[in-house]
């Protein structure tokens, strides 16, 4: 039976705001309460204290908006407050308050039809979604009665469950070892690498990753369930002071599993603007020099093993090539240095080779994880890998938290070695694992930082740095059906940041789009005509973590490349022919077509006056745990060991010394490849 988080008295007020967030009830293509019932579905999903926290969220708000004489007003005048009160106020915590549409959004536009009987597949679950009320206003059809070219190149879409993980590699509550010789925690994309290449070398290795398995026959296009199964905290975890929220996979195989495949390295000709910042110059400057050659072997192994090459066009036939076409008639028009070396082009991704029977379909589901096992996420290769082709076969211990690490006698030396790990299962017990060899830390910056604060190491949780995400919609002329695509393929950088097309399925996708009300309600009747893109800019070093969350204070410095970033997509969409652009300022700001660029770059800096002005997320944490060669400057050495320790080491993103200003994936891959590839790293 469904959990339902929410009583009776917060339902109540959930339904009063999604009377009033959209348009007149009767205009709606669900009832309210359907839209509740969603919601009580998907928080009831979600594991800790996050529905708890949201329905306190609620009520709060609820009170300063009046409280009963809001609830019984006529819509009018609910709308009139909610204006007053959130959408216009200066306050932060009435601003942090306005997020809250975008809950109410999601329970709208993640509507989801039940397939008739408990063993229904992913096919008939969208079948049964074929007729589905809030798809078809807007326009939207699902992947699978899509109608495709039948060609080579447009593949018909289907399941591909090859590369699915057996149940024997999974170790079950009841038969968790004792002890193991290495415990790797945490299966993303540096886990996974670690945990492969240890195994190749004959180690006993565990892998324990908090969130549960997810093969591809679990997956299905219903966003509003896979969101809540696969994101921690739902995908709605923010910083402290809720101004980013912050994405991060909740499963098997990590962020890798809800991501694009985006494969970008530190720097590389062609792909990376002249003028950027030299990453590893900075690392060198702070005390962590890293040897590029070595670097460049570990991602010519990584991209060779998942097969990682420039996707093909077809994957961004709509919305990514757009973006690039608007891109040149901008540049063509500009006298700044800056756009006139700017590099730009199509994406590289780890989804295999073009000829593989599980190439990319574009679907556009990436980010709630693959329905259709076509994604070389870590499960598909690396975890697979290990756990079924290694000369000494890995396990995987699914659904467990590792709470902090055990320590024994002092080697002579004086370092600390570690023996044990404490972990939790979801049904609260407790459990020791010895370590005879090690233990590989990998579990993420924030999650990473607090389990080395919890077992004594200092220094942990400092100088997160943060790829941060803003998007910027636009209304075309003709139809452009983005969401037939790959969600993310085509890139322009900058150099001070980069632009990113995307676009996302319905309910996602409503929680990028700005807009109050009406509005809001018409952009996504717009739904076919809108194209996407987002900046993404980097903020150096400005994070810690504080009582187990993340602090991040943005500076004035990082709001200026913002609102630069935000006034060069708005041209470039405009030069690409956009009626309207539509900017993710919080009070829902439209652009329209025949403004100057003058008129654009005020209006950011009159909009844009503090994080609050605007919808900021990342994928992207790093930092927190910093290579240096001097102990009183980071947590681990050169080669990733914490210092003063034997036998533990970091392989996730944790370990940058500085913002890489790219997506970070397959730089964590590379870094972790580098310190345990063809190495004894446990003796």
């Amino acid at each position: 039976m469904q959990t339902k988080p929410f009583n009776p008295f917060i339902a109540a007020i959930w339904r009063k705001m999604a009377e009033t967030m959209f348009v007149e009830p009767a205009e709606m293509a669900i009832t309210p309460q359907q839209v509740v019932d969603n919601l009580q579905t998907m928080f009831g999903n979600i594991e800790g204290r996050t529905p708890f926290e949201t329905g306190l969220s609620v009520l709060a708000a609820w009170v300063v908006l009046g409280g009963p004489v809001w609830h019984f007003a006529p819509r009018r005048f609910r709308i009139w407050r909610i204006e007053r009160r959130l959408k216009n106020s200066r306050v932060d915590l009435f601003q942090d308050m306005a997020r809250i549409r975008g809950i109410v959004y999601a329970g709208y536009y993640g509507h989801w039809l039940d397939a008739a009987g408990p063993d229904a597949d992913q096919a008939a679950e969208e079948d049964a979604n074929a007729g589905n009320p809030v798809f078809a206003a807007i326009g939207f059809t699902l992947p699978r009665h899509r109608t495709r070219a039948g060609t080579p190149d447009d593949p018909e879409i289907d399941e591909y469950s090859g590369n699915d993980l057996p149940p024997q590699v999974f170790v079950s509550e009841d038969a968790i070892p004792e002890s193991v010789e290495v415990i790797v925690i945490g299966s993303g994309a540096g886990g996974a690498v670690a945990a492969a290449n240890l195994a190749d070398q004959g180690y006993e290795v565990l892998v324990i990753e908090a969130g549960p398995y997810l093969p591809s026959t679990a997956i299905t296009p219903h966003e509003l369930r896979m969101s809540s199964s696969l994101y921690k905290d739902g995908a709605i975890q923010t910083t402290r002071d809720r101004d980013i929220i912050v994405f991060q996979g909740r499963t098997v195989g990590g962020s890798t599993v809800i991501n694009n495949g985006i494969c970008l390295r530190l720097a590389r000709e062609g792909e990376t603007h002249p003028d950027a910042n030299d990453v590893l110059a900075t690392w060198q400057g702070l005390g962590a020099g890293i040897a590029s050659d070595m670097l460049d072997s570990s991602y010519e192994r990584i991209e060779t093993r998942l097969g990682i090459h420039e996707i093909d066009r077809r994957l961004g036939q709509n919305n990514g090539t757009r973006m690039l076409t608007g891109w040149q008639a901008y540049r063509a028009g500009s006298a700044d240095p800056l756009d006139q070396r700017a590099i730009s082009g199509w994406f590289r991704k780890n989804w295999g080779a073009k000829s593989e029977d599980n190439r990319c379909i574009s679907c556009g589901y990436c980010n709630t994880g693959c329905p259709y096992g076509r994604k070389r996420a870590m499960p598909e290769s690396f975890l697979h890998h290990a756990a079924l082709s290694a000369p000494r076969k890995a396990r995987i211990l699914a659904h467990a938290q590792v709470l902090e690490i055990g320590w024994g006698p002092r080697a002579a030396d004086g370092r600390r070695v570690a023996t044990s790990v404490q972990i939790l299962l979801p049904d609260g017990r407790g459990k020791r694992i010895g370590v005879t060899k090690g233990v590989v830390v990998a579990a993420g910056t924030i999650a990473s930082s607090n389990i080395l604060s919890a077992s004594g190491i200092m220094g942990t949780g400092k100088d997160i740095s943060l790829n941060i995400a803003c998007p910027v919609p636009a209304l075309m002329v003709d139809p452009v059906r983005a969401w037939d695509e790959d969600q993310m393929a085509t890139f322009i950088d900058r150099g001070d940041f980069l632009i990113e097309s995307h676009f996302q399925p319905p309910m996602s996708m409503a929680t990028l789009v700005p807009g109050w009300f009406g509005d809001h309600f018409q952009r996504m009747l717009n739904y076919n005509r809108l194209a996407s893109a987002g900046v993404l800019f980097p903020a150096d070093r400005r994070g810690t973590i504080k009582n187990g969350k993340l602090s991040f204070k943005l500076q004035e410095a990082d709001l200026e490349v913002l609102r630069r970033a935000l006034a060069l997509l708005t041209k470039v969409h405009l030069a690409g022919g956009a009626q309207e652009v539509y900017p993710a300022l919080l009070k829902g700001d439209t652009i329209e077509a025949g403004i100057s660029d003058e008129a654009i770059d005020q209006l950011m800096r009159d909009k844009i006056r503090e994080p609050d002005d605007v919808v900021l997320s990342s994928s992207h944490p790093h930092g927190g745990n910093a290579i240096n060669e001097d102990p009183a400057k980071g947590v681990v050495d050169l080669d990733q060991r914490v210092h003063g320790t034997a036998n533990v080491l970091i392989t996730d993103a944790s370990v940058m010394p500085s913002c890489i200003r790219v997506n970070a994936q397959l730089t964590t891959m590379a870094m972790a490849d580098r310190v345990t590839f063809g190495r004894r790293v446990f003796g």
